[in-house]
Formats: structure tokens, sequence, C-alpha cells
């Protein structure tokens, strides 16, 4: 895409209305491919070490530009130049308020502002395998707009996976963002994914917005994609569990019943652009749903 339609694109207009955490953009050695992995972190210690000496062993870096989007980390395990060594181009630290969809939103932004023409995200905390970032950048290249990892579909792998999240995700999560979206979604709790420009910077979706601060984002782009008509797909995977440890910054309980929260909130269209916001993309959704329904 040249620079005049990227302009064209995301005018002035548009990306002034974004509401986008405070950040700092302490490493950043320029844009190289059209896609970026951006790999969210906040005090992984060694399994960001890990992920990173995988993604290294696997070329990854030579075929899509690394960004970590740190969280605030405390533990030293984003020393710059050791970062550079293993291939990462650049690293966006959310200063301002939030957690994960916050840290998401910075690092988003960051990515469109740069031309990338579609972004994959993958936990810092080496639990997916990245050996099939390859895959998600291929289906970006046919024009999917919204690819999901899953590893209970034909060719993924679980390992490990505690017992209580293998049912809350196969048993509640997916089948309703799947009722919801009309999509048929197995995996829809993990972040390893991948999103189109073009549906980033649709104002329908909007999902520049502050609303956003937690686990929001992830559950509001399952449902709203396929409803919208974004073509979205599931890939592949491997998560492995480390055993006797559960990477995670979901506490047991309190943490669960958020995400729950979020869950339903999302579905019953709590997280749609309002009026106040963008009329053009409210009545977009009002449309789409209605139509579903009658198809229905």
């Amino acid at each position: 895409m040249n620079q005049i339609n990227r302009i064209n694109e995301m005018s002035p207009t548009v990306r002034d209305k974004w509401q986008v955490p405070a950040m700092e953009v302490p490493l950043w050695l320029g844009k190289q491919h059209p896609y970026c992995v951006v790999i969210p972190v906040i005090n992984e210690g060694d399994r960001i070490r890990s992920l990173l000496k995988r993604m290294e062993a696997t070329r990854i870096s030579a075929i899509a530009d690394l960004i970590i989007v740190d969280g605030g980390s405390t533990d030293g395990s984003l020393e710059l130049a050791a970062l550079q060594h293993v291939g990462v181009r650049g690293v966006v630290v959310k200063t301002g308020p939030g957690k994960l969809s916050a840290q998401l939103r910075c690092a988003y932004a960051f990515a469109l502002d740069q031309g990338y023409q579609g972004i994959v995200t993958i936990d810092g905390n080496d639990k997916d395998d990245p050996e099939s970032i390859p895959r998600f950048i291929e289906a970006l290249m046919d024009g999917v707009d919204f690819a999901q990892a899953s590893r209970f579909i034909h060719g993924g792998i679980a390992e490990n996976t505690p017992k209580s999240r293998d049912f809350a995700i196969r048993f509640i999560h997916a089948p309703c963002l799947s009722f919801a979206s009309g999509f048929r979604w197995s995996d829809t709790t993990q972040g390893f994914r991948a999103y189109s420009r073009k549906m980033l910077l649709a104002p329908e979706i909007s999902p520049f917005r502050d609303v956003f601060q937690a686990y929001e984002l992830l559950a509001y782009l399952s449902y709203c994609a396929p409803i919208l008509g974004y073509r979205c797909i599931e890939i592949p995977t491997i998560r492995r569990y480390p055993k006797g440890e559960v990477p995670t910054k979901i506490s047991t309980f309190k943490g669960n019943i958020s995400v729950l929260k979020v869950l339903f909130l999302a579905c019953a269209g709590f997280y749609n652009p309002k009026l106040d916001v963008d009329c053009n993309a409210h009545n977009g959704f009002k449309k789409k749903t209605k139509a579903r329904a009658s198809d229905d």
C-alpha cells in the first residue's frame, strides 16, 4: 500500500479519536516487513527469554518484525541490548493505566502508525509454540481479517491444560461467543491471534477506546468481527502448560469471575461502539445483527 492510500485510510480526524494509554518507545529500529508480531509481557522472566530464543531458532524475525509491549516489568527481563540480540526491533512501554487490553491498544496503535498491514499477537509467557506464526501471516496475506489460534481443532495440541480451564473454555466461553457471533469458535480465551489492518481501522469496530482495559478487547473482537462480516478462521496451534505451574495473570477466583463478566457483556453487545462514538458504526451493528437473526 502506498503512502497516499495509507493517509486516506487513516485520516488525522480518525486517528485523533483514538483513546490510547500513555506510552514510551525505548527501542525502535524501524519497520522491515509488512507484518509484525506483538508480544505483551509483564514480569515474564525466563519465560519471555525462552520464547524469544524459540522465535530466533525458527527465524520469525525473517518474515515479521518483533515488537514487545511491556505493561511495566520490574524483573530485568527486558534488557534492550539482549532483546536486540534475538531479533526484537521495537519495545513499547505502557506508562498509563490499564492491563492487557490497554497494553494491546498501545502496541496496535504504534504498529498501525508504522504502516503494518497485519499484526500477530502471541503471549509472552512461552505457553504457545511460535512455529505456527508463519501460518498466521500467510492467512493475513490471503485476505483473512482475524485468525484465532486453537489447540482444540484438528492439528492442534493441548498439554497440561488445567481441567477447570479446559472445561470453562470448551463449555462456557467458546460456546457463548460462538452463539453470539454466529461463528463457531473453539478456543477463545488465549491471545495468540492475528488481525488485519483493515479490521483494526474499521470505525464500526473502534478498538481504541478506554472501555478496553483488561481482557475486554479479546472477547469483543471475537464477538464483533464475524457479525460485521470480517473473514475469520481458526489455526491449529500447540499450547503447553508447564507441569505444576500455571503461568497466567488471571487469579483463580476473582480473575475468573471477571473474565466471565467480560464474556457476558461482550456477548450482550455492551462494548459495541455507541452513538456518541460513531453513529454509522452503531447502526451497522444493528443492521448486521438484525439480518443474522432473520436468517436464523
